[in-house]
Parts: C-alpha cells; structure tokens; sequence
C-alpha cells in the first residue's frame, strides 16, 4: 500500500490546478498519487477501522460493508486527491453523495456520532498512511496537507449532518401523503377523483392489485448482523425497483414481510394529460391492501403487514365472486410478473403475490380476491411469483365453505399428532409426487420417504402412490387447512 512502484496515478480527466498550486510533495511522491494509488487497500482500512473503533456499524450486512460503504470510501478518497492534486475543492456532486449516504445511515438507524466519526477515521487513516513517508524537509508540505484534509472534514461534516437530518425527517412528506390518502381511498370503496386530483394523478381504467408476501433476506439470521438494518435495507431495494419498473406510478403500502402495491393500468377513456400527472403503467408491447396482520387463514402464518394508517375495515371479508378470465381483456401478466421477479432479484429475497385487477371502484374487492389467491398460493406450496385465480382455481375452491369440507378435513384427522407426517404428505404433493424431490426439500433419505407415505396410508386409508386417491387428498388437505384457519365465508 506504499504507492512506490505506481509512479502515475493521475486519472486522464485531471482538471486544471488553481492558480500557484503546487501539490504537496511527501517523502518525494506526490500526496495525491500516494492516495490515489492505494484506494482500495485505503478503503479495506477505513471500513476495518470503522469494525474496531465503532462497533455499532458492526451491525450493518457485510454486503454492505463490503459493497456499498467500501464504494463511498473509494469514491471519498479520490475526490481528497482531486483536492490534493487540484487545490480545488472536490466537485459539488461528491458532497451531495456524502448527504445521501448520511441520510441511508439516519434511516438504518445508526446513530449521528457514528456518522460523523466515519469521516473523520477515514481522513484519519489517509493522514497517516501519506505522512508515514514524510522526511525531515516536509513540514511545509505536511501543514498544507493537513488544512486540505481539514478543508474537506469540515465540507463532508456539514453535508453528512445535513443529509442525517434528510433521512430522519418523516418519509410520509406531503406528496407520498396524498398517494397514502388516494390508497386509502380506493381501498375504502369510496369516490377517489378528488384524492387523485390532490396527489397530481388521475385514475386509470383499471388496477392491478398485487398482494406481496417477502420472505426474509438471509442477511436478517446473519449472526452479528443487525435484523432491523437488514430488514430495512430489503424494504427499500424492493421499493426503489417497483419504482423504476412502474415508473413510480405505483400506489404502494409496504412493509419488510410484505403489502400492497396497485399498478394502474392504461389511461381512463378520456383523462387529461397534466404534467404532473405520470402516465400509468404500461408495458412496451402487447402482451389485487392485504388483510390485516395476524394469522393466515389457511396456513396460521402472519400475513403481510398492513400499514398502521390504512384501516381494518377497508377491504372486506369473505368470498368474493371469481375475476373473468385472465383477470379482464389487456392485463398484461407476463410483464406484471416479470416487475415482480425484477423487484424480488433487487431485495435479495423471494416474493410470493397474488393479484387481480379491477377498475377503480372495485379495488377493494379486488384486493381481498388477491389476499386469498396469496393465501392459497402459500397453503399449497406454490412457488415465488405473481399468482392468479385461475392459477389455483383447483385449490381456492377446495377451499371455500360447504356442506363436505368438514368431512374432507376429518379424512386427515388420524395425521393430526403426527407433524411430520402431513409434512411430507403436503411437500410430496407440492414436488409432483417425486420421492426424490421430497427427500431432499425436507433432508431425508428415499427410504424415510417412503416409509412415511406408508405410515399415511396406513393410519388414514389413502395412498400418494394410488391417482385415484390423490385428488382426494389434494381436497382434505386443503379443507383441513381451511377449517382450522376458520376461513370466512
């Protein structure tokens, strides 16, 4: 990390100097080619200096910190060089990089002294990386060094400060407020012009209502890693690419397991075009909030979150009438489905969602169809991606209230003190019947396989291995979900 056998680190775009600069020479290198020449191994010390001696950042994912906060301290120094090199201050775009950064910390959660103590341990450790190389005849040179690096401590102190303010101010400011108030509005059933007119939208023909469900990063069980930072970070990924997919067009009440997103689509016969008023939605070529936290009906995990100011009673319980076909003529799917994976790939984590669309007055019945097709979609081990009703008709029906599903459910009841087993009877179900399959989703050998499906066989009379008797156990497992979860309706 000397810089000794790198003679010429100047960048090609180097800007002119300021009149009678001359850059201060250390030990008979340049400063700035000292520092420009050791950026990454200067970096790989901020970042370990910053593990030791401030310990709260040792909560942050290592991706972070050896991704996004290895990259700001990289970009730090080179614009230090370009002080040094220049006798200019660093671009104003560099300063503006530092508030940003600042407000990602305030918003993680880190505190202010934290903050401000990175930058001052990264000129720290460039000061005495360069002056380690000083002569006796560099004192002049070191006093210039030392005012420019306290130049810029001072420049990155104040935009760090201000940017921790950014970050702490409340995230719901005017604008998201009146896309909180329209959200609200079409999921309460009540005429929302005057909440689009308010948020400088109009409404479209019709949304796409899709109901998230987020699995956790795996950086939230990281040991040492702080869950809530990493939650966060997830969260935000997520929402800054349904953002660029939609166009941030998107009405979206999001939390880190998951929530609501409405995607309009296609402009209402009619519409004005106002320059405030991004167009919905739309796909380059032709091609459903949640219910509130608590258990599932179907699988007694916690559904997704809603947020604290939408109310319980916006979106309505029970059986909702079945979309059309294809959910409407024009719904495109196939790109909807791709936003999804794009916004799953961003947060590092799968995103399971079940969606319908409807015209704006019927959101809320749109969004309780796209909660129970989530619903079902997780009861029956359905993969990650968007799912619709007619992706599940089978099970959502098998699902609902009748006369026979109490008798349907009893079918499995000898399983009931046996976990394990209507463990692998549901995984066997979803992996297509595969032993093999089974056998690895669950870290069994074949053999434990099979003689589990001969013990369910055994105690209730019916065999995976017989097609006669698989629909009827696809029907009682999905009516013993369905009556111990007390499903509405």
């Amino acid at each position: 990390m000397t810089g000794h056998n790198a003679p010429h680190c100047t960048p090609p775009d180097t800007p002119a100097p300021a009149p009678g600069w001359r850059v201060p020479v250390i030990g008979g290198l340049p400063a700035d080619q000292r520092l420009l020449c050791a950026v990454r191994e200067l970096a790989q010390a901020v970042v370990a200096a910053l593990l030791d001696r401030v310990p709260v950042y040792r909560r942050l994912p290592r991706e972070q910190l050896t991704g996004e906060l290895t990259r700001d301290t990289e970009r730090r120094i080179r614009a230090l060089a370009h002080t040094v090199r220049t006798g200019l201050p660093a671009p104003a775009e560099e300063f503006a990089a530092v508030r940003e950064s600042a407000a990602r910390r305030a918003e993680e959660g880190l505190p202010l002294d934290a903050v401000l103590l990175a930058h001052h341990l990264g000129l720290e450790v460039c000061w005495e990386f360069v002056t380690r190389h000083a002569r006796d005849g560099d004192s002049a040179e070191l006093l210039v060094l030392n005012r420019l690096l306290l130049d810029q401590l001072r420049q990155a102190a104040t935009a760090a400060g201000a940017g921790y303010l950014d970050g702490r101010r409340p995230t719901a400011d005017r604008r998201s407020t009146a896309r909180q108030s329209l959200l609200t509005a079409l999921l309460a059933g009540t005429p929302a012009d005057g909440a689009a007119a308010r948020a400088g939208l109009r409404l479209p023909a019709r949304y796409a209502v899709l109901c998230l469900s987020v699995a956790d990063h795996p950086d939230e069980h990281s040991p040492g890693v702080d869950p809530g930072v990493a939650a966060h970070r997830k969260l935000r990924r997520l929402g800054a690419e349904l953002d660029h997919r939609t166009r941030q067009s998107a009405l979206t009440a999001l939390t880190s397991s998951g929530g609501l997103v409405l995607v309009p689509l296609d402009d209402a016969p009619g519409a004005p075009n106002g320059p405030e008023s991004p167009r919905p939605w739309q796909p380059s070529k032709p091609s459903e909030p949640c219910k509130p936290s608590g258990p599932s009906v179907l699988t007694g995990r916690s559904a997704p979150p809603r947020p604290s100011r939408l109310s319980a009673s916006a979106v309505p319980t029970g059986s909702v009438p079945p979309e059309p076909p294809d959910g409407g003529a024009g719904i495109p799917w196939t790109r909807l489905s791709a936003t999804l994976a794009a916004a799953s790939r961003a947060a590092g984590a799968p995103v399971l969602a079940g969606a319908a669309a409807a015209v704006p007055a019927e959101v809320p019945e749109a969004a309780a169809l796209a909660y129970e097709v989530l619903d079902v979609a997780r009861a029956f081990g359905h993969p990650p991606g968007l799912h619709r009703l007619d992706d599940v008709l089978l099970e959502y029906q098998l699902s609902r209230p009748s006369r026979a599903r109490a008798g349907l459910a009893a079918l499995l009841e000898p399983l009931a003190d046996s976990g394990e087993l209507l463990t692998t009877l549901r995984t066997h179900l979803a992996g297509g019947l595969n032993r093999r399959h089974t056998a690895s989703a669950l870290h069994l050998h074949p053999n434990t396989v099979d003689y589990r499906l001969r013990r369910i066989a055994a105690l209730t009379g019916l065999d995976p291995a017989r097609p006669a008797d698989v629909l009827r156990i696809t029907a009682a497992i999905a009516a013993r979900a369905a009556e111990q979860g007390s499903i509405a309706g």
